[in-house]
């Protein structure tokens, strides 16, 4: 029988489809986002199971578990991304955010269905000044109704993803009668120097059209709309680099103070071809967000090439216009990654003979 799994923020459902690819059943995903959802409802081949837009605190109170026919201790995995950007070290602002609690919503969820394995991903930031209590306050709920807890940083790019991202993952393992903890992070699949690059993941994609329309044979293939004084900002540049090589005249008037000083580095740039790309946010879509134009045309990437970056399949269609598409890519899960740690807490579940 097949593992399962419950995947929660679900996002367009990066996570859901690495750990399906890994063996597990996804027999329930949520989120509240709508075009989410309605992504997920448009690609019937990779997402079978049911789909809810709803929120965690709808979740809450036993409700997960009616809709999902489970007992408490029945699920094999409960898999989920809380919104991170209360924890993210390039955020602007105060440290406390509303969207920090979701991960303790997220804890909640735990104790009520007791899955025998639980996943959480996040941004780094969730080991860091902003994350790190909660982190904390995560680990001690778990560890009190009897799961072993694994956190560790794990880089996209060691697991055949074209891209940097480094992301924290939270391994809850349920012991068994007082037993040993059994799992242990993936091996780096793709380690320096056979890293997937920029050129492996898009070079094989045609040029879109000028006009600016979608290329007829690839969904979201198409140019972004740049103004004269970017297309000149985008030609000085070779590939590989930001806006600290612009020449004087082609700055932007905040720009014209270091980057040591204001940060802000990597944008306004290109991406290598014989290179990982950088990290895909939810602003790809832009090189003024990053170093997002193209290698070698005279463009930022499309939304297609964001998501052969972030490892969905090439006939995947995303709802929404493309600032709705650009985030619902940027935001997810790294289809890839999420199979190579869906496949290490596949292998413990099968030697602790738990298989559903």
């Amino acid at each position: 029988m097949k593992l399962t799994c419950v995947d929660g923020f679900s996002g367009a459902g990066g996570l859901s489809l690495g750990l399906a690819r890994a063996g597990f059943d996804i027999v329930l995903s949520f989120d509240n986002d709508p075009l989410c959802i309605e992504t997920q409802r448009l690609n019937p081949k990779y997402f079978g199971h049911q789909v809810l837009c709803s929120g965690i605190e709808e979740m809450l109170g036993g409700q997960l578990l009616r809709i999902a026919r489970l007992q408490p201790g029945e699920l094999d995995l409960l898999a989920g991304g809380p919104p991170c950007q209360g924890f993210s070290v390039q955020r602007i602002g105060p440290d406390e955010d509303n969207r920090n609690n979701l991960v303790l919503k997220y804890v909640q969820l735990v104790e009520e269905v007791r899955p025998k394995y639980f996943l959480m991903e996040n941004v780094k930031g969730l080991a860091g000044k902003r994350g790190g209590e909660y982190l904390f306050r995560v680990m001690r709920r778990a560890e009190k109704c009897g799961y072993h807890v694994h956190f560790r940083v794990l880089d996209a790019q060691d697991f055949a993803v074209p891209q940097r991202r480094q992301r924290v993952m939270v391994v809850g393992e349920r012991l068994i009668n007082g037993g040993s903890p059994k799992f242990v992070f993936p091996k780096a699949m793709t380690p320096q120097g056979k890293r997937v690059t920029v050129r492996m993941a898009i070079g094989k994609l045609p040029v879109p059209p000028q006009s600016g329309a979608e290329h007829p044979d690839y969904t979201h293939h198409r140019r972004d709309r740049l103004s004269d004084l970017n297309k000149k900002r985008l030609a000085a540049l070779k590939a590989g680099q930001g806006r600290e090589h612009l020449p004087p005249e082609l700055l932007a008037e905040c720009h014209h103070v270091s980057p040591e000083i204001i940060g802000h580095r990597n944008v306004y740039g290109r991406m290598r071809w014989d290179d990982v790309a950088p990290t895909i946010t939810a602003r790809f879509d832009s090189f003024t967000r990053g170093l997002f134009g193209h290698p070698s045309q005279l463009r930022s990437i499309s939304l297609r090439e964001g998501a052969e970056l972030q490892t969905f399949p090439s006939d995947m269609v995303f709802a929404g216009n493309k600032v709705d598409i650009a985030r619902q890519i940027g935001n997810a899960v790294p289809v890839r990654l999420a199979e190579a740690i869906g496949k290490s807490i596949a292998a413990c579940l099968d030697d602790r003979g738990e298989r559903s």
